[in-house]
Order: C-alpha cells, then sequence, then structure tokens
C-alpha cells in the first residue's frame, strides 16, 4: 500500500519522543512492501538537530511550518492508499486533521495514530468542540502507541469504529550493546526532556534518591533541565542523540525509566527508552505500572520501583553480576518477543483487515 504519513519528524528526535517508534514501524513496514512517504514540519529546531538522514525505506517531505506549506502537503493525501494523521505534529494539527481527511480520495483508509494518548483523550474530555471528536466517525482506525484496554474502551466511547495499541518495540540492527563510553560512565543515567507531567516524578525517583546517596553517581540527559537545581552528584549532559543511546545504555550501571503522570496512570505504555535499554542489555530500573509484566519480568528482567526509596534501595544492594544476569535477560525477552519487524506484521494485518471493512462499509 501507498501510505502518507503525517506526523512530527522521522529525522530528529529533538523534543521529539515519537522519532524511535516512527522509525521502527515505518521501517518494518517498508520491509513488508509498503511505500511510506513521511511528512514534517520544518519546527522546533528539529531540522537543526537531526539524527539521521532520509533513510532508503521512506520518503521524507519537510515542508515550511506554514499556511501554504501546510496546504502543499495536505494536498499530496490524495495520492495514497492509507493517510496516517499522527497526534503531537506540534503545528497546524487541527487543520492538517481536517485537511488530510478531506483530500484523501474516497478508497483510502484514513487514520488517526496516537502517540499520547492520556494526554489526547484529556483533551477531548475537556473539550467537547475538539476537531478529532467531530471527525472520528469518519476515521477508519484509531492505532495508539500504547494504553491498552482503558484507551480501546475510550476511544469506542468517543465513536471510533475501531481502536488498536501498537506497542513500542526494538529494532535490534539499531539498538544494542556496545563498548561502554566514559562519556555516560555512572551509577544510574535517566534520559527524558524536562515535561510538566514528568517533572515531579522524575524529583521523586531520581533527584531524591540522588541526594539521599551522595557517593553514587547520577547521568542526566535531555533537553530543559539547565536551570533545575540538582544534588552535587548528578551531570546534567543535555539533549542526547539516538546514535549515542547505545552507548549511553551500555556504560552505566542501571538505567532508569520514568512514566509521565498521565502514561503511569494509564498503563501499558511501555517508554521507548524500556526497549532501547533492553536492547544493550542494561539493567533496568522503572517505576511501577499498570501491564509492565507483559513485556519484562519483576525481578528477573526489570527491577521495579514504588518511590525513590526503592530506587536507592536497588541502587545500594544490587550487584555487578545480578545487573549484568537481569539486562541480559530483559534482551534476551525483548528480541525474542518485542521487536519492530513483530509491530510492522501487525500493523500489516490491522490495515489490510480495515481496508476490507472499508470495502464492505463503503462500496466503490
Amino acid at each position: 500500500m501507498k501510505i502518507a504519513f503525517y506526523g512530527s519528524s522521522l529525522l530528529s528526535s529533538y523534543w521529539n519522543g515519537a522519532a524511535t517508534y516512527y522509525r521502527g514501524i515505518i521501517k518494518g513496514l517498508a520491509g513488508l512492501g509498503h511505500d511510506v512517504t513521511f511528512y514534517e514540519p520544518d519546527a522546533f529546531d528539529r531540522q537543526q538537530h537531526r539524527d539521521m538522514e532520509p533513510p532508503d525505506w521512506a520518503k521524507v517531505v519537510v515542508y515550511p511550518a506554514t499556511q501554504d506549506g501546510l496546504q502543499r502537503v495536505v494536498a499530496r493525501a490524495g495520492d495514497a492508499d492509507v493517510v496516517v494523521k499522527a497526534s503531537g505534529v506540534g503545528v497546524f494539527d487541527d487543520a492538517l486533521l481536517e485537511g488530510v481527511v478531506a483530500a484523501a480520495r474516497p478508497g483510502a483508509l484514513r487514520l488517526f495514530w496516537d502517540v499520547d494518548a492520556p494526554a489526547t483523550l484529556a483533551a477531548l474530555r475537556a473539550s467537547p468542540g475538539h476537531p478529532l471528536l467531530r471527525l472520528l466517525p469518519a476515521l477508519d482506525l484509531v492505532l495508539t502507541y500504547g494504553g491498552g484496554p482503558p484507551v480501546v474502551e475510550a476511544y469506542g466511547h468517543l465513536g471510533a469504529h475501531r481502536c488498536e495499541p501498537v506497542y513500542n518495540a526494538l529494532d535490534p540492527d539499531t539498538h544494542h550493546r556496545v563498548a561502554p563510553d566514559p562519556r555516560f560512565a555512572c551509577d544510574l543515567a535517566f534520559l527524558g526532556n524536562r515535561l510538566p507531567d514528568r517533572e515531579a516524578r522524575v524529583t521523586q525517583f531520581f533527584l531524591m534518591p540522588a541526594a539521599r546517596l551522595r557517593e553514587t553517581s547520577f547521568l542526566l540527559g535531555g533537553n530543559g533541565w539547565d536551570d533545575r537545581a540538582m544534588p552535587n552528584n548528578v551531570r546534567k549532559i543535555g539533549h542526547v542523540y539516538t546514535r549515542d543511546h547505545n552507548a549511553l545504555n551500555s556504560s552505566a550501571r542501571t538505567v532508569l525509566n520514568i512514566a509521565r503522570d498521565s502514561m503511569a496512570a494509564t498503563g501499558f505504555s511501555p517508554a521507548t527508552r524500556v526497549f532501547e535499554a533492553a536492547g544493550a542489555e542494561a539493567c533496568l530500573i522503572t517505576d511501577a505500572w499498570i501491564g509492565l509484566d507483559l513485556f519484562l519480568t519483576p525481578g528477573e528482567e526489570v527491577l521495579v520501583a514504588r518511590d525513590g526509596m526503592d530506587v536507592a534501595e536497588h541502587l545500594s544492594t544490587l550487584t555487578p553480576a545480578r545487573a549484568r544476569a537481569i539486562g541480559e535477560a530483559a534482551g534476551r525477552r525483548i528480541r525474542a518477543e518485542h521487536t519492530y519487524q513483530k509491530r510492522a506484521a501487525q500493523v500489516d494485518a490491522i490495515l489490510r483487515d480495515a481496508m476490507a471493512e472499508r470495502r464492505e462499509r463503503v462500496p466503490a
């Protein structure tokens, strides 16, 4: 199928946590024979902070973040068999959704791909006139970055014909173990941008243990932390390009995953970082969230922390041998069950099924 995909950015992870997810899914779909064009706006300095150049498995169209640029790429939706509008593009989101749904040809599939379902659903509940609510009946399918049964049920109640979670995963060719790099040597590393619904949990699960364990080294990567006061044993390194994620995950004694408030409340939404860390066979410590055991077994493939005291306890008692065993077990599990090749096969099956449903519902 010819797929037109309108998202935040395929080429840059700068202020764009969905980049790895997009890359894994689209690369996998290309491997199954789909022809994907990804449309991304030139916004938020992402093009100045690219992690990659346009790949050979997708065509990338970077358009000006202007009304004229918007209109040009909206018109291209009519060329595709499948039109995908992702959440969180960041500019002209509502106009882009309305435009591509209207421009899609009658026989094409129209999809909304939600890469932050808790935030989107909260916005829909707060705004009865939201364009997505009005357009849901015209969409063939909603795919989500995660969310499990609560998100599927919520979208169903709002009028979606069908909602399917497609979780994060691992591309073993991209994320794997490498030689340790002194730049990222530490006892605990956390990688995440500073966001309003994340900061309190970063304080609880990362900064409080750092203040308690003054002889332990902590590494903080991500945008927005420059002016935040930190204990002296926390080293801030700013934005970490995806090309360095393997080195970071292979160099830290342990790696921390902290879900944002909304993700932790919803559950069933493992972050990209979980799979990247497991691919590098890092010993992962994660805050607790519903559905974790569907991906990794607590105590054997991942360490779970209910609060900052648990993080401090793990760091104080974890031996190098156990850390290695946990990381290796996580790597085996994720490579066996949770790769983007498997996710792409899932999406391929969903698209073919949805296309058949559309033909029944809207005869040519």
